[in-house]
């Protein structure tokens, strides 16, 4: 515990700056994750996907920051913002292991004092479809194998009630092998590479993924479309539901088993303010039934749709 208090609190430092040598590495360090985003094409075009879909919206900013950034941090104002952060952000503790909660608890906010920070309500709400018809943004590389990637927003989040529903949803449309993009536009159609869709739970956004040959854009878009087409009209089964069900409360069931994993379900009640265990996820997914998920269906709108083709291709907007 000491040490922990040692290592948040008292950093190593020299007259209220960092130590440049450290500071220095770690904005090299910063700066090649930076850089290897461009390198690792479908994240970048998931991130280009996010630049156009939220480009008026704090949820666009780039996780590692920006490199023409870099330049203007020191180890003084570094060593500054750290103090600010001590002072005024919020800290959440979480201790996994085979332990007495209350003596953790005790010991813990014993050798860690510090003044409340005030819960700052997230004043960003879920942002709703703008335009009648989806923005399609296409941009061209020297890449053999071009990224489609769709941009939803689903007008859940995990505070709402039906959250549940979204992650069956999403299982049933491309969250597995078993899904209707997999099996429709990779297996069925030989369009894809790869096909699969994931959602965000706190800003209320789907992002389907998949990679294509640069003159299969319109074919592949049109498949996508009409899988979440059948989506919106109950075309699935309960088999498929059941079956569903069952790998997202195994993936649920896996996540807990690792620290990492629970604490993180865990902190997605702080972050959304809202309680609903992982255990209560749990239940609420088995009891997830069809129509819920053509309700899910039905509240999606497509935003964004981004293609990052070859030089090559004639695709236009």
């Amino acid at each position: 515990m000491a040490l922990f208090k040692e290592i948040i609190f008292q950093p190593h430092h020299q007259h209220n700056a960092f130590i440049p040598s450290v500071v220095a590495r770690e904005k090299d360090t910063l700066k090649q994750k930076i850089n290897a985003i461009s390198d690792d094409k479908m994240r970048f075009a998931n991130m280009r996907l996010i630049d156009e879909m939220c480009h008026d919206e704090r949820y666009q900013l780039h996780v590692h920051g920006y490199e023409e950034d870099l330049e203007a941090i020191t180890p003084e104002n570094l060593y500054t913002c750290y103090q600010s952060v001590l002072k005024d952000d919020l800290l959440d503790l979480y201790v996994s292991g085979d332990v007495d909660s209350d003596t953790i608890k005790d010991k813990l906010t014993s050798a860690i004092q510090r003044d409340a920070a005030v819960r700052a309500v997230n004043d960003e709400t879920s942002a709703v479809k703008r335009q009648d018809e989806p923005n399609v943004v296409i941009d061209k590389q020297n890449i053999q194998q071009a990224k489609l990637h769709f941009g939803y927003r689903t007008n859940i989040t995990f505070h709402d009630d039906d959250y549940v529903a979204l992650h069956v949803f999403n299982g049933l449309f491309g969250g597995f092998p078993s899904s209707k993009l997999f099996i429709n536009v990779r297996e069925k159609n030989s369009l894809a590479y790869y096909a699969a869709s994931q959602f965000e739970s706190h800003k209320g956004l789907l992002f389907v993924f998949s990679g294509i040959a640069p003159n299969d854009y319109e074919q592949a878009r049109e498949i996508i479309e009409q899988q979440m087409e059948a989506m919106k009209n109950g075309d699935f089964t309960e088999e498929e539901m059941a079956d569903t069900k069952e790998l997202i409360v195994n993936q649920l069931l896996e996540t807990m088993d690792h620290p990492k994993g629970l604490t993180e379900l865990l902190y997605q009640q702080v972050v959304a303010d809202k309680q609903r265990s992982p255990q209560d996820l749990i239940e609420g997914v088995k009891n997830v039934g069809k129509e819920d998920v053509i309700q899910v269906a039905n509240k999606l709108n497509l935003d964004t749709i981004y293609l990052l083709t070859s030089q090559g291709d004639d695709t236009n907007e």
